[in-house]
This record gives structure tokens, C-alpha cells and sequence, in this order.
């Protein structure tokens, strides 16, 4: 089916910087609203149910997965993420722009799901500063910090899967990328006439 809003779905491996960049973005552009999914991990630092993520023990988990409640969900580091069908449908049904954050096997079931999703992975400008990043942030253990480069290895292979990619090594520019990838989304044909169909009508355009 065709929405008049956009889907845009940000992967990255952990320590690349997707969720500074969305964050900007959305203070930057109130036309691109969030999608918050589900996880079975616990808040990490000022993170609030129902702002970062919904926050749900296992067995509310299993009830939507039974119920058919995601899109798409999946196991990240030892822990549950998913993603509501409906609350992405309801938006972009009503015009709004939505941007998801989440693993590149989430991104690849969402296109399944939306065909018109756009698709970004972020990737960090070498190995050393991604390890570096993970340091600084200050969350994870030693051994943590190892499985999750082990895991950025698999994640980043996936990237020649999406469809624009930004290396995040100046913040600023890579968040001017972002900012290009959404805007020129919204100015093609497909996008366009979705959105202003009442335009094109009118001009004989169909």
C-alpha cells in the first residue's frame, strides 16, 4: 500500500552514532516524527519507557510476538527489540515522516513490509575510533565492548543491503547527510505525488 508519509530506517552497528544523528534530526526537522519499539533490555542511563523505547518483560514480549504485534523483531546483544506494524502505519498513513532506529536484520524485514522504506546505515570512519566511541560511552564492560565489535564485523557487511550510506567521522557533516537523504526522499516523483495527490490531480498528472 502507498503512504502519503515516509518510512527512513537508520542501522548501524553500536558506537557509530545513529542515535546522536536521529536525535538531531529530530530537533532539527519536525516533519520526521519516531518510532519507539519494544525491547526486553533494561533503560540504560536517562532513557524513559515510552520515549527511547517501550521497556517490557519477556512475557509481554511473547504476547505480541503471538499476537503478530511487530513488523519485525529480533535478538541484539543477548536482548529483544520490535517494531509495531500499527504504530508505523497510523503515522505515515496520516502523512507524517517516521524514523526507525534499529539492527540491519530489522531493516531488511521492514522493506519487506514497506517496499517504499528508505533504507541509511551509518558506519564509523575506522575500527579504532568505533572501539574508542565504545570507551567513551561508558555502558558496557570490557567484555561487552568485545562482542559487540565482534558483532560489528557481521552488521557492517550488511551495509551494501541499504540504500544511502553515511560515514560518521565530523558529526556535523554526517548529520548534513542525514538531513540530504530525507529531503531529497521527499522531493522524488513517487514521494510527491503521494503526498500531494491533490496537486497532481488537478495538473493532469497521474
Amino acid at each position: 500500500m502507498d503512504y502519503p508519509g515516509n518510512l527512513f530506517v537508520v542501522a548501524a552497528p553500536s558506537g557509530a552514532g545513529k542515535s546522536s544523528l536521529v536525535k538531531a534530526l529530530l530537533e532539527l526537522d519536525s516533519r520526521v516524527k519516531p518510532s519507539v519499539s519494544h525491547t526486553t533490555r533494561p533503560p540504560r542511563g536517562q532513557e524513559k519507557h515510552g520515549r527511547e523505547y517501550h521497556f517490557v518483560a519477556d512475557a509481554a514480549f511473547d504476547a505480541l510476538v503471538a499476537a503478530d504485534g511487530f513488523v519485525e523483531w529480533a535478538h541484539v546483544h543477548g536482548y529483544r527489540y520490535g517494531t509495531s506494524k500499527r504504530s508505523i502505519e497510523e503515522r505515515i498513513a496520516q502523512g507524517a515522516d517516521v524514523i526507525l532506529e534499529i539492527d540491519w536484520q530489522g531493516a531488511l524485514q521492514i522493506r519487506r513490509a514497506f517496499a517504499n522504506a528508505v533504507l541509511i546505515f551509518v558506519l564509523p570512519p575506522s575500527w579504532d575510533e568505533l572501539r574508542a566511541r565504545l570507551e567513551r560511552r561508558g555502558e558496557d564492560s570490557p567484555e561487552m565492548i568485545e562482542v559487540r565489535l565482534q558483532n560489528a564485523a557481521e552488521e557492517m557487511a550488511q551495509a551494501k543491503e541499504f540504500d544511502f550510506v553515511i560515514i560518521n567521522d565530523l558529526f556535523e557533516r554526517a548529520l548534513f547527510d542525514l538531513k540530504a537523504i530525507v529531503h531529497a526522499q521527499r522531493l522524488k516523483f513517487s514521494s510527491q505525488r503521494r503526498a500531494l495527490a491533490g496537486t497532481f490531480q488537478a495538473l493532469g498528472i497521474f
